[in-house]
């Protein structure tokens, strides 16, 4: 290797979404094994290796995944996959902006519903994968407007649906139906540039403790210190952190007791009594509205592990920030419930299908993936 170049490499355990690997750089060359697959007794149709070449093209001009597969037959066999939006290898990426989003989709319909359902045909999402909802008006009065806007994790799919923590059973909502004019939904290509992040609140339980449900990926932890900015139309504004009427000019803070899952978690602020959380918006009440949010709070805008005694002072490039659904950064530490500013660079793996073994794909829910990864100032 030449005095530029860079390596790295690690292992993940897969999961329903293709794997975001963050790095301090955008390799050119990436190798993968699916460790689960080889250790055991292999059976036929099963990816082992595979690797992806930045300057690999096909005659189509894809820049497409090779794989070593074990097939029928018992023998072993090469293959590619397209690495098409819908059947995806590895690919490297950089995601400097804030909001970089994949096309608009048409929905055909919804649900009225907690949680709410959409049909799109062939959607391609994963549980996981961060979305934003548009139009959703059924006609300029009904609909599911109330949705617009806010970010949302995907929490389960099929092939032609997908599903939101929202409830939208509430009397002024409409379920959509025969593919509303705008109505449109796109995927949010890089979630966690800045993380934990503003989240919007789908629900709240008031009692001693308050238990929240986001929108989306939350990626908060225990001990983490969390603000709430509600407005008086969404109900308890008595959990927003400022007027404080005890002492003057200080924030109400909470801090995160425990974490349910990547959607959910408890915050010490008992809420007994606190107006109850309304989500049942008006359509009318939509245009220029505020969401009610949470959002942790902090001193340091780099970094994400607390400083504390016998810690390493500084986490490896690839340390993770989060808890149930973590996010990895390539920064240092800093005080615990900051934000990190994580420009994403690095490369992902999907679990796409191989072009001729139809039955093989990269990896399935819990396999375990080793990778190296690297890019050289020498050769193309």
């Amino acid at each position: 290797m030449a005095e530029y170049s860079r390596q790295a490499k690690g292992n993940f355990k897969a999961g329903g979404a293709t794997a975001v690997i963050n790095l301090p750089f955008q390799p050119t060359f990436v190798e993968f094994w699916n460790e689960t697959n080889i250790a055991a007794a292999v059976a036929a149709n099963k990816t082992c290796r595979g690797w992806w070449d930045a300057n690999f093209l096909d005659a189509g001009g894809n820049n497409i995944t090779m794989l070593e597969i074990y097939s029928n037959g018992s023998v072993t066999v090469f293959d590619v996959i397209s690495n098409t939006a819908s059947n995806p290898g590895v690919n490297s990426f950089f995601g400097g902006l804030s909001l970089q989003f994949g096309p608009s989709k048409q929905i055909v319909s919804s649900t009225a519903a907690s949680p709410t359902v959409f049909t799109v045909t062939g959607h391609g999402y994963q549980v996981g994968d961060t979305v934003l909802l548009e139009g959703l008006f059924q006609s300029a009065t009904t609909g599911q407007p109330q949705m617009a806007g806010i970010p949302f994790t995907i929490s389960a799919i099929t092939t032609n649906t997908f599903s939101v923590k929202w409830d939208s059973s509430g009397s002024n909502y409409t379920a959509l139906s025969a593919s509303p004019v705008g109505s449109t939904v796109k995927k949010i290509l890089f979630p966690d540039l800045y993380f934990p992040g503003t989240l919007p609140i789908s629900a709240l339980t008031l009692a001693a403790t308050t238990t929240v449900v986001t929108t989306k990926n939350h990626q908060l932890q225990v001990g983490q210190e969390v603000a709430f900015r509600i407005p008086t139309t969404w109900g308890p504004t008595q959990l927003n952190s400022l007027p404080n009427t005890v002492i003057p000019g200080s924030p109400i803070y909470g801090y995160v007791q425990s974490v349910t899952d990547q959607w959910t978690f408890v915050v010490n602020i008992n809420s007994t009594g606190f107006t109850a959380f309304a989500p049942n918006q008006t359509v009318a009440a939509t245009v220029g509205r505020s969401f009610a949010q949470v959002l942790a709070v902090g001193d340091v805008n780099s970094g994400g592990v607390q400083i504390s005694s016998g810690s390493a002072l500084y986490p490896s490039p690839l340390y993770s920030v989060g808890s149930l659904n973590s996010t990895s950064t390539i920064n240092g530490p800093a005080i615990i419930g900051s934000y990190v500013n994580n420009t994403s660079q690095g490369f992902t793996i999907g679990s796409g299908t191989a072009t001729n073994n139809t039955s093989a794909v990269i990896m399935a829910t819990n396999d375990l993936i080793y990778w190296r990864a690297s890019i050289s100032d020498f050769g193309t």
